[in-house]
């Protein structure tokens, strides 16, 4: 028998049988849906996950002041005086295959002010490295200097979106910006980018639109802080070398072990180790998730299984009528496979549609990335095409043994 005239017979007994048909197919449609959306929802959520490391840099390792309070502050503080600059100096001197080291403290302002026009900006005091290691743009103007913070100048940068709140589509360069009681001097504008701040492994990720930048010194002399915060929050080290991340991250460790006398009061980030952390905890939940959609599947194949044999014994008399004028068994096998070679075929792909919109609407009313792949649909209709074949398979071989003349005695 010819593959055409097999898939025509098959067509013909789904049209014969719409709604056994329909049914059967849905148990197909809904696993290979469940399959779509959870790879998506996956592929979403590691896309996101590279977003988020590609900010951190590979090359960069990052340290973070930890925050300590009570008693455990006041008993750090007769040892460590915190993350501070004299940890910068060390870390140039004593640390290789480092290309950058940059600062960052955040200022708690009660007012940011500029033209009559208010801000709800986060203003942070960084080094001039900080553009650098963190892959900040400008739009206008420049960033801080090395001039800027030896002689704690009263200037900053503006990202897009506390530009406009302060300025609307006035020119901001060279105009005066009020931080508390400071003023300072525009000389900067960053470029303009996603304003939604985000997190990846507890490391937070705020948006540069909605912070105005100061010089690290400035920030340190100028503006009131607790004494017994750690002068800066946050150090980042850029490396010449991704691949020296983590033995330079050993060495940056014992460094400032001894720096801060053993004192626990930093907390130091490997953004590559991140990425193979997210990487094998994603691979592991698209092998759950994966697994569990494939259980529908199974239902579904067992549903086509049912049908088969069903449609066996509808067409007994049919089959022994075939047989007797010339078919042969493999006639008989090819044409029952190819019918649930149809059947999950076309379940399958309803299911890539009802997938698709599964991750939209995931994508919609939860706010999760979502992302559906080339390779999710073709792992998904290709398992419900061999799980369709499998599933024929007995009916099939179940046809093809049917003796004729018993064939054609049944009633």
């Amino acid at each position: 028998m010819r593959a055409r005239d097999a898939l025509a017979w098959s067509f013909e007994n789904l049209a014969a049988h719409k709604l056994r048909s329909a049914l059967t197919m849905l148990g197909m449609m809904f696993g290979v849906g469940a399959v779509i959306a959870m790879l998506s929802i996956g592929a979403g959520a590691e896309q996101e996950a590279l977003q988020m490391i590609e900010r951190l840099g590979l090359r960069n390792l990052v340290v973070r002041a930890r925050t300590l309070e009570g008693s455990e502050l006041a008993e750090a503080r007769t040892k460590s005086m915190g993350l501070s600059m004299r940890d910068i100096d060390a870390i140039r001197e004593a640390v290789s295959d480092v290309e950058a080291v940059a600062a960052r403290v955040a200022i708690e302002p009660w007012i940011v002010l500029a033209a009559g026009r208010k801000t709800d900006a986060r203003v942070l005091g960084v080094s001039e490295d900080w553009a650098a290691v963190v892959a900040v743009t400008l739009a206008e103007g420049r960033f801080l200097d090395r001039q800027d913070r030896l002689q704690h100048a009263q200037v900053c940068v503006l990202g897009a979106a506390a530009r406009r709140d302060l300025f609307g589509v006035q020119a901001a360069l060279g105009r005066a910006v009020k931080v508390n009681d400071v003023w300072l001097e525009v000389v900067g504008v960053l470029s303009a980018e996603s304003e939604g701040g985000s997190s990846f492994q507890g490391v937070s990720l705020g948006s540069t639109a909605r912070e105005i930048y100061v010089p690290v010194s400035t920030a340190l002399r100028k503006f009131e802080r607790d004494p017994k915060d750690s002068p800066l929050e946050e150090v980042v080290v850029r490396l010449t070398n991704q691949n020296a991340a983590r033995r330079t991250a050993v060495v940056l460790a014992t460094l400032l072990d001894r720096l801060h006398n053993g004192v626990a009061d930093y907390e130091l980030v490997v953004p590559e180790s991140l990425l193979r952390q997210s990487q094998k905890t994603q691979h592991l939940f698209n092998l759950v998730m994966g697994c569990i959609a494939g259980i529908s599947l199974v239902v579904g194949g067992i549903g086509i299984m049912n049908i088969m044999l069903a449609s066996v014994l509808e067409q007994t008399r049919e089959i022994g009528v075939r047989r007797a004028v010339g078919a042969r068994r493999r006639d008989i096998r090819f044409q029952f496979l190819a019918a649930a070679f149809t059947i999950s075929v076309l379940g399958g792909a309803l299911g890539v549609l009802l997938g698709a919109g599964i991750a939209q609407t995931v994508a919609l009313l939860a706010g999760w990335p979502t992302v559906v792949t080339w390779s999710s649909i073709a792992l998904a209709t290709g398992v419900s095409g061999a799980v369709g074949v499998a599933s024929g398979l007995y009916p099939a071989q179940h046809a093809a043994a049917l003796d004729p003349v018993e064939a054609l005695r049944y009633e």
